[in-house]
């Protein structure tokens, strides 16, 4: 199976306003194929992941809006998997997959954390019905994200926080939306580059450092607490309330939020 990659959309979508996108893991290479395809002609992006046991990386970089997941064929525990997955996904929606079409999986995913859980038997249409009603309930399709003080309108591309509206030029709104996306979590170096530049590789340049900077003076400065933060040695954060242990955000460290 190849290892994290995007596809993008082919197919027209409302201007200004990023499709969302859909992470895959399907250990059948064909179905997983023909579900990204299938994601792709509705207008989304796919990203597909690796099997988390050649590295969590691509799954915690969190550059997703949503995690479709097939837990059962090939695990011994699919209860762990699926749990480990919502760890992963945090607030993002997360479909879980059974190609028994079983009801005793899809009572296992949900359980699990999975926010819904449906049977893979020629049953495509309802998958991608299924997948859109997860995404319209998380405000993803309406363009809309919120956290914390912070509102990202994704179709006029507009932010507010706390009421205030900040003016963002393309890269920095960009920045934003994606680290908004995972709120309270770490984002790589890698997968800004990857999310914003669609660069697969290092360039070299300090550009994501100067758009960090000059974001992080918009977002941050006249405000009570920054919610922009240097996380070291794992990327960017965006928190949604004030970290009660450290008041710079070139944090040392990144302590998790209870």
């Amino acid at each position: 199976m190849r290892s994290t990659a995007y596809i993008g959309s082919e197919t027209p979508h409302p201007p200004g306003l990023a499709a969302p996108v859909v992470a895959l893991f399907h250990p059948d290479e064909t179905r997983a194929e023909r579900l990204a395809g299938a994601i792709v002609a509705e207008g989304w992006r796919a990203q597909r992941l690796a099997p988390p046991a050649a590295g969590l990386r691509p799954w915690l970089d969190g550059c997703f809006d949503m995690l479709v997941l097939n837990p059962f064929l090939g695990w011994q525990e699919p209860a762990e998997f699926v749990r480990l997955a919502r760890s992963i996904a945090g607030s993002r929606p997360m479909l879980a997959l059974s190609d028994r079409d079983s009801v005793a999986d899809r009572l296992l995913a949900l359980r699990g954390g999975a926010d819904d859980a449906a049977g893979w038997t020629r049953n495509l249409p309802e998958i991608l019905a299924r997948i859109a009603g997860l995404l319209r309930r998380a405000r993803l399709t309406a363009g809309q994200i919120g956290a914390g003080e912070l509102r990202i309108d994704l179709i006029d591309r507009r932010v507010e926080r706390a009421g205030r509206l900040i003016r963002l030029p393309l890269r920095e709104f960009d920045l934003l939306a994606n680290l908004a996306r995972v709120p309270d979590r770490p984002m790589s170096r890698d997968a800004l580059l990857r999310a914003v530049w669609r660069l697969d590789f290092d360039p070299g340049t300090n550009r994501v450092e100067v758009h960090m900077s000059r974001l992080r003076a918009k977002v941050d400065r006249g405000f009570a607490w920054p919610m922009l933060w240097t996380v070291k040695g794992q990327g960017y954060a965006l928190r949604t309330r004030p970290d009660p242990m450290s008041s710079t955000p070139e944090a040392a460290c990144f302590p998790p939020l209870a």
